[in-house]
């Protein structure tokens, strides 16, 4: 399951997770993302940049780790 959260109507995080999140799984979230808003959509439309899906980057390294640090995963 993907979980959308949008920071400042131009940047949108995209969280994978096996499950539904819980709303203290959620609000961990958006502190983590800087307040960011949870958008309770099930796909987003637009022109998006970053790296695929499958791509292991060093930030994405940290963030599952800060993520299983706080619990949500």
């Amino acid at each position: 399951m993907i979980h959308f959260f949008l920071q400042n109507d131009q940047l949108i995080y995209a969280v994978h997770n096996a499950s539904s999140l819980s709303t203290d799984d959620i609000s961990k979230l958006v502190w983590l993302f800087g307040g960011a808003e949870y958008l309770d959509e099930t796909s987003v439309q637009g022109d998006f940049k970053g790296p695929r899906a499958s791509m292991i980057t060093p930030w994405s390294t940290n963030a599952v780790e800060i993520c299983q640090n706080m619990g949500t995963v």
